[in-house]
């Protein structure tokens, strides 16, 4: 039965592998003719059950996998990902040190680049490494025993990793977690990210102190971490990865929605809104000023940023340049219009096809449970 099993998963790996290779090589003229990379690909898998992409391959197979997200807006710039390639490790120190060079490097003193780093990847005999955190940076969520401080989203990946020994932040609802890194056989550890690595931004509002000693701020750099990259049948479980920020991810959503900060009963208070019916209009008032807040405090302090105006113009340059160049462009309406003003973009009124592609960012199944913290002990 393993036998068996074995020849349908090698099966399986050669069937992507060939139809990634002809793409790299159709994509890529300089590679020249692909018959020969796939008579070493073939080999390897025959011996091995896996192979080893080059790290031309790597590189495209990542970008390509960018280009394919159709979940994300931004994906015009698809083909300047900054491709780490840290493939030769596997245990927990050292990725975790790699994770806080990658924001370092990504974050390029407010300048935003989009960036991957990729870590070894998953064989037949031995599972690659995992990143428990949603995205490298998140804010703690401590639930009543701590005054419900923090982000709500966080609150089980908080409790779970301070049941692994991390005694907490100070408190703040901004408190920055720790990093938690699975190495190949190996146990779930945290690691403090250092301090140099987390650029955070102070958000203020940019007529008046509103809400300035709330102490809003939030970081600069949107660095995913749960999710796979697959390419042509491998899979590199640790990959994270990273563009810049939409400004309504932050303030209409990070912020803004009710089951996160919250914040819109606290922006209308300090406005001096009308909250006595939802016919005044004030949530969405609110949500206008917050967002108008988070574009302003970047902007003000270098950081890349964009909005959601502009960053749907650009969605469809890029469905244009696609379409140019033959190929078929995926994407996910209910992820691709904007959280405020969507009728008010023009990626509103169309329609998309949803078929996923290869190569992809996947979410693996075992993703949400790290996400809230689930088995750590």
């Amino acid at each position: 039965m393993e036998i068996l099993q074995l020849r349908s998963t090698a099966a399986h790996v050669w069937t992507a592998a060939k139809e990634f290779i002809r793409l790299h090589h159709r994509e890529n003229p300089e590679a020249g003719d692909p018959y020969d990379r796939l008579a070493v690909v073939w080999k390897e898998i025959e011996e091995t059950g896996t192979y080893r992409h080059t790290p031309q391959e790597l590189v495209h197979g990542a970008r390509v996998a960018w280009r394919n997200s159709n979940r994300c807006i931004g994906r015009l710039y698809w083909n300047s990902l900054r491709v780490r390639d840290h493939r030769d490790l596997t245990g927990a120190d050292d990725i975790a040190a790699q994770c806080a060079e990658h924001l370092r490097e990504a974050t390029n003193d407010g300048r935003v680049r989009p960036t991957i780093t990729v870590f070894a990847p998953d064989t037949p005999d031995r599972p690659g490494p995992v990143i428990w955190n949603e995205q490298l940076i998140r804010y703690a969520g401590y639930g009543p025993e701590h005054g419900m401080q923090g982000d709500p989203r966080n609150r089980g990946f908080t409790e779970g990793v301070r049941r692994l020994g991390w005694p907490g932040g100070p408190g703040t609802p901004f408190d920055v977690l720790p990093l938690v890194v699975q190495g190949c056989d190996d146990k779930p550890r945290w690691f403090e990210l250092p301090p140099d690595a987390v650029l955070e931004v102070p958000i203020e509002h940019p007529e008046g102190d509103h809400w300035r000693d709330l102490g809003l701020r939030w970081h600069a750099v949107p660095a995913i971490s749960n999710m796979c990259l697959e390419i042509g049948g491998v899979r590199y479980s640790a990959a994270p990865f990273n563009g810049w920020y939409m400004g309504t991810e932050i303030g209409a959503r990070n912020l803004g929605d009710t089951d996160r900060y919250n914040l819109l009963p606290t922006v209308a208070r300090r406005l001096g809104l009308d909250t006595s019916s939802d016919r005044t209009l004030w949530k969405d008032r609110s949500l206008v000023e917050l967002n108008r807040a988070v574009l302003h405090s970047f902007d003000r302090d270098g950081v890349t940023i964009t909005d959601h105006h502009t960053e749907s113009r650009r969605f469809l340059t890029h469905l244009d340049r696609e379409e140019q160049k033959g190929r078929t462009v995926g994407a996910d309406w209910s992820w691709i219009v904007p959280p405020i003003s969507g009728s008010a973009t023009p990626v509103f009124h169309r329609t998309y096809d949803t078929t996923e592609s290869s190569p992809a960012y996947v979410q693996s199944p075992e993703a949400q449970a790290r996400a809230q913290g689930t088995d750590l002990v």
